[in-house]
Protein backbone atom coordinates (compact mmCIF):
# COMPACT_ATOMS: atom_id res chain seq x y z
CA UNK A 1 0.00 0.00 0.00
CA UNK A 2 2.67 1.99 1.02
CA UNK A 3 4.68 1.87 -2.45
CA UNK A 4 1.55 2.33 -4.01
CA UNK A 5 0.80 6.14 -2.32
CA UNK A 6 4.82 6.45 -3.63
CA UNK A 7 4.03 5.62 -6.98
CA UNK A 8 0.76 8.01 -7.03
CA UNK A 9 2.91 10.78 -5.19
CA UNK A 10 5.35 10.71 -7.93
CA UNK A 11 3.10 10.67 -11.00
CA UNK A 12 1.23 13.57 -9.50
CA UNK A 13 4.54 15.28 -8.81
CA UNK A 14 5.19 14.58 -12.44
CA UNK A 15 2.10 16.43 -13.97
CA UNK A 16 3.25 19.48 -11.71
CA UNK A 17 4.02 23.08 -13.88
CA UNK A 18 7.21 23.59 -14.29
CA UNK A 19 7.94 27.41 -13.00
CA UNK A 20 9.50 29.64 -15.65
CA UNK A 21 12.73 30.87 -15.81
CA UNK A 22 13.49 34.80 -15.44
CA UNK A 23 14.90 34.67 -19.66
CA UNK A 24 11.11 32.85 -20.67
CA UNK A 25 9.45 36.49 -19.78
CA UNK A 26 9.87 39.37 -22.22
CA UNK A 27 9.48 42.22 -19.73
CA UNK A 28 7.09 44.40 -21.89
CA UNK A 29 4.85 43.65 -19.29
CA UNK A 30 2.34 41.36 -21.45
CA UNK A 31 -1.04 39.75 -20.02
CA UNK A 32 -0.90 36.64 -19.38
CA UNK A 33 2.15 36.58 -18.74
CA UNK A 34 4.05 33.28 -18.62
CA UNK A 35 4.05 33.92 -15.10
CA UNK A 36 0.23 34.30 -15.06
CA UNK A 37 -0.30 31.14 -16.93
CA UNK A 38 1.87 29.42 -14.37
CA UNK A 39 0.48 30.53 -11.19
CA UNK A 40 -2.77 29.96 -13.45
CA UNK A 41 -1.70 26.28 -14.02
CA UNK A 42 -0.47 25.44 -10.85
CA UNK A 43 -3.80 26.53 -9.28
CA UNK A 44 -5.43 23.82 -11.28
CA UNK A 45 -3.07 21.05 -10.59
CA UNK A 46 -2.89 21.66 -7.03
CA UNK A 47 -7.02 21.55 -7.16
CA UNK A 48 -6.46 18.30 -9.07
CA UNK A 49 -4.63 16.64 -6.56
CA UNK A 50 -6.26 17.35 -3.59
CA UNK A 51 -9.40 16.04 -5.20
CA UNK A 52 -7.52 13.28 -6.66
CA UNK A 53 -9.32 14.11 -9.81
CA UNK A 54 -6.99 14.23 -12.68
CA UNK A 55 -9.76 15.60 -15.63
CA UNK A 56 -9.12 18.80 -14.01
CA UNK A 57 -5.76 19.48 -15.68
CA UNK A 58 -7.58 18.76 -18.77
CA UNK A 59 -8.60 22.71 -19.34
CA UNK A 60 -4.91 23.15 -19.35
CA UNK A 61 -4.39 24.70 -23.09
CA UNK A 62 -2.58 22.46 -25.79
CA UNK A 63 0.78 23.63 -26.74
CA UNK A 64 0.39 21.37 -29.76
CA UNK A 65 -1.22 22.77 -32.82
CA UNK A 66 -3.94 25.91 -32.20
CA UNK A 67 -5.62 26.66 -34.64
CA UNK A 68 -5.64 30.46 -34.35
CA UNK A 69 -3.08 33.38 -32.61
CA UNK A 70 -3.58 32.82 -28.99
CA UNK A 71 -2.31 34.73 -25.98
CA UNK A 72 -1.54 31.96 -24.40
CA UNK A 73 -0.40 29.19 -26.66
CA UNK A 74 2.37 29.35 -29.18
CA UNK A 75 1.36 28.90 -32.65
CA UNK A 76 3.90 27.80 -35.30
CA UNK A 77 4.62 29.74 -38.06
CA UNK A 78 6.45 29.01 -41.27
CA UNK A 79 9.47 31.37 -42.37
CA UNK A 80 8.75 32.06 -45.94
CA UNK A 81 11.23 34.87 -46.59
CA UNK A 82 14.73 36.66 -44.81
CA UNK A 83 15.99 39.97 -46.21
CA UNK A 84 18.79 40.95 -44.81
CA UNK A 85 18.53 45.34 -44.44
CA UNK A 86 21.60 45.70 -42.70
CA UNK A 87 24.14 44.25 -41.20
CA UNK A 88 22.48 43.38 -38.04
CA UNK A 89 19.28 44.14 -39.15
CA UNK A 90 16.38 41.62 -40.56
CA UNK A 91 13.13 41.72 -42.43
CA UNK A 92 11.18 38.19 -42.06
CA UNK A 93 8.01 37.01 -43.47
CA UNK A 94 5.96 34.36 -42.15
CA UNK A 95 3.25 32.56 -43.95
CA UNK A 96 -0.12 32.71 -42.67
CA UNK A 97 -2.43 29.80 -43.59
CA UNK A 98 -4.35 30.45 -46.85
CA UNK A 99 -5.34 34.26 -47.32
CA UNK A 100 -5.74 34.36 -43.73
CA UNK A 101 -4.68 37.40 -41.88
CA UNK A 102 -2.79 37.74 -38.73
CA UNK A 103 -5.90 39.54 -36.98
CA UNK A 104 -3.60 42.06 -34.79
CA UNK A 105 -4.74 45.88 -34.34
CA UNK A 106 -2.66 48.61 -34.86
CA UNK A 107 -0.72 48.89 -31.97
CA UNK A 108 -0.47 45.49 -30.72
CA UNK A 109 2.53 43.15 -30.57
CA UNK A 110 2.99 39.46 -30.62
CA UNK A 111 5.84 37.12 -28.36
CA UNK A 112 8.40 35.04 -30.16
CA UNK A 113 9.63 32.28 -28.14
CA UNK A 114 13.60 31.24 -29.20
CA UNK A 115 15.98 28.42 -27.64
CA UNK A 116 19.60 28.77 -27.15
CA UNK A 117 21.44 25.85 -25.68
CA UNK A 118 18.16 24.78 -24.25
CA UNK A 119 17.61 28.03 -22.41
CA UNK A 120 13.96 29.48 -23.58
CA UNK A 121 13.46 33.13 -24.49
CA UNK A 122 11.14 35.22 -25.18
CA UNK A 123 10.86 38.53 -26.88
CA UNK A 124 8.30 41.23 -27.62
CA UNK A 125 7.81 41.84 -31.18
CA UNK A 126 5.56 44.09 -33.64
CA UNK A 127 5.19 42.46 -37.06
CA UNK A 128 5.29 45.62 -39.67
CA UNK A 129 2.56 44.53 -42.13
CA UNK A 130 -0.93 46.04 -42.56
CA UNK A 131 -3.46 44.86 -40.57
CA UNK A 132 -5.26 44.02 -42.84
CA UNK A 133 -2.58 41.94 -45.28
CA UNK A 134 -3.83 38.23 -46.08
CA UNK A 135 -1.19 35.35 -46.11
CA UNK A 136 1.88 36.30 -44.19
CA UNK A 137 2.79 38.72 -41.71
CA UNK A 138 6.32 40.69 -41.22
CA UNK A 139 8.79 41.25 -38.24
CA UNK A 140 11.88 43.91 -38.21
CA UNK A 141 14.58 42.53 -36.16
CA UNK A 142 17.46 44.00 -34.98
CA UNK A 143 20.19 41.39 -33.79
CA UNK A 144 22.62 42.21 -30.92
CA UNK A 145 26.12 40.51 -30.56
CA UNK A 146 25.19 39.56 -27.04
CA UNK A 147 21.71 38.44 -28.12
CA UNK A 148 20.09 35.38 -26.91
CA UNK A 149 17.16 35.82 -29.22
CA UNK A 150 19.39 37.37 -32.03
CA UNK A 151 21.37 33.95 -32.08
CA UNK A 152 18.11 32.38 -33.08
CA UNK A 153 17.23 35.43 -35.55
CA UNK A 154 20.80 34.69 -37.24
CA UNK A 155 19.98 31.15 -37.67
CA UNK A 156 16.85 31.17 -39.07
CA UNK A 157 16.15 29.98 -42.80
CA UNK A 158 13.64 30.06 -44.83
CA UNK A 159 10.99 26.97 -44.35
CA UNK A 160 12.20 26.68 -40.86
CA UNK A 161 9.12 27.57 -38.34
CA UNK A 162 9.51 30.24 -35.23
CA UNK A 163 6.56 30.08 -32.55
CA UNK A 164 4.66 32.95 -31.55
CA UNK A 165 1.68 33.74 -29.34
CA UNK A 166 -0.57 37.22 -28.95
CA UNK A 167 -2.02 39.30 -29.45
CA UNK A 168 -0.96 41.69 -26.90
CA UNK A 169 -1.23 45.88 -26.03
CA UNK A 170 -3.51 48.14 -23.86
CA UNK A 171 -2.73 50.47 -26.33
CA UNK A 172 -5.12 50.36 -30.18
CA UNK A 173 -5.36 52.80 -32.31
CA UNK A 174 -8.82 54.56 -33.59
CA UNK A 175 -9.31 56.54 -36.32
CA UNK A 176 -9.73 59.83 -35.33
CA UNK A 177 -9.14 59.47 -32.18
CA UNK A 178 -6.28 62.13 -31.69
CA UNK A 179 -6.16 65.82 -33.55
CA UNK A 180 -2.60 64.91 -33.65
CA UNK A 181 0.20 62.48 -33.47
CA UNK A 182 3.86 62.82 -32.67
CA UNK A 183 6.06 59.46 -33.11
CA UNK A 184 9.01 59.42 -31.69
CA UNK A 185 11.27 55.99 -32.88
CA UNK A 186 14.98 55.19 -32.98
CA UNK A 187 16.37 52.27 -34.99
CA UNK A 188 14.32 49.35 -35.56
CA UNK A 189 11.28 51.28 -32.71
CA UNK A 190 10.04 51.93 -35.50
CA UNK A 191 8.07 48.73 -36.23
CA UNK A 192 5.42 50.39 -33.26
CA UNK A 193 4.99 53.00 -35.52
CA UNK A 194 4.49 51.56 -38.67
CA UNK A 195 0.91 49.61 -39.03
CA UNK A 196 -0.37 52.73 -37.08
CA UNK A 197 0.50 55.30 -39.66
CA UNK A 198 -0.06 52.99 -42.47
CA UNK A 199 -3.51 52.40 -40.75
CA UNK A 200 -4.36 56.39 -41.23
CA UNK A 201 -3.07 57.21 -44.76
CA UNK A 202 -5.23 53.78 -45.73
CA UNK A 203 -8.46 55.22 -44.63
CA UNK A 204 -9.39 58.45 -46.50
CA UNK A 205 -11.63 59.54 -43.77
CA UNK A 206 -8.90 59.52 -41.09
CA UNK A 207 -7.20 63.13 -40.39
CA UNK A 208 -5.30 62.65 -38.01
CA UNK A 209 -2.22 64.39 -38.59
CA UNK A 210 1.07 62.40 -37.56
CA UNK A 211 4.74 63.88 -37.36
CA UNK A 212 7.52 60.79 -37.36
CA UNK A 213 10.75 61.76 -36.02
CA UNK A 214 12.85 58.76 -36.89
CA UNK A 215 16.61 58.96 -35.39
CA UNK A 216 19.36 56.92 -37.20
CA UNK A 217 23.13 56.90 -37.30
CA UNK A 218 23.09 57.22 -41.15
CA UNK A 219 20.85 58.35 -43.77
CA UNK A 220 21.74 55.48 -45.86
CA UNK A 221 20.49 53.27 -42.99
CA UNK A 222 17.23 54.82 -42.61
CA UNK A 223 15.20 51.61 -42.16
CA UNK A 224 11.95 51.45 -44.85
CA UNK A 225 13.20 54.41 -46.20
CA UNK A 226 10.94 54.21 -49.54
CA UNK A 227 7.73 53.62 -47.23
CA UNK A 228 8.77 56.61 -45.11
CA UNK A 229 8.83 58.74 -47.90
CA UNK A 230 6.67 57.05 -49.40
CA UNK A 231 3.84 58.08 -46.34
CA UNK A 232 5.54 61.46 -46.28
CA UNK A 233 3.67 62.22 -49.57
CA UNK A 234 0.38 62.44 -47.89
CA UNK A 235 -1.26 65.92 -46.85
CA UNK A 236 -1.39 64.77 -43.13
CA UNK A 237 2.31 63.30 -42.63
CA UNK A 238 5.36 64.99 -41.70
CA UNK A 239 8.62 62.88 -41.35
CA UNK A 240 11.69 63.68 -40.08
CA UNK A 241 15.22 62.02 -39.35
CA UNK A 242 17.33 63.15 -36.95
CA UNK A 243 21.41 61.32 -38.25
CA UNK A 244 23.94 61.33 -35.61
CA UNK A 245 26.64 60.73 -38.05
CA UNK A 246 27.38 62.77 -40.88
CA UNK A 247 27.16 61.33 -44.20
CA UNK A 248 27.15 61.92 -47.95
CA UNK A 249 23.18 62.60 -48.17
CA UNK A 250 23.35 64.29 -45.11
CA UNK A 251 21.94 67.05 -47.36
CA UNK A 252 18.71 66.05 -47.84
CA UNK A 253 17.83 64.66 -44.62
CA UNK A 254 15.56 67.52 -43.61
CA UNK A 255 11.56 67.68 -43.49
CA UNK A 256 10.36 64.69 -45.83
Amino acid sequence: MAEREEDEEEAWLQLRPVEPLPSQCCGSGCSPCVFDLYQRDLARWEAARASKDRSLLRGSTSQSCPSELNPETFMAFRISAVDRLSKDTYLVRFALPGNSQLGLRPGQHLILRGTVDDLEIQRAYTPISPANTEGYFEVLIKCYQTGLMSQCVKSWRVGDAAFWRGPFGSFCYKPNQYGELLMLAAGTGLAPMVPILQSITDNAEDETFVTLVGCFKTFEGIYLKAFLQEQARFWNVRTFFVLSQRGADCDVCGPQ
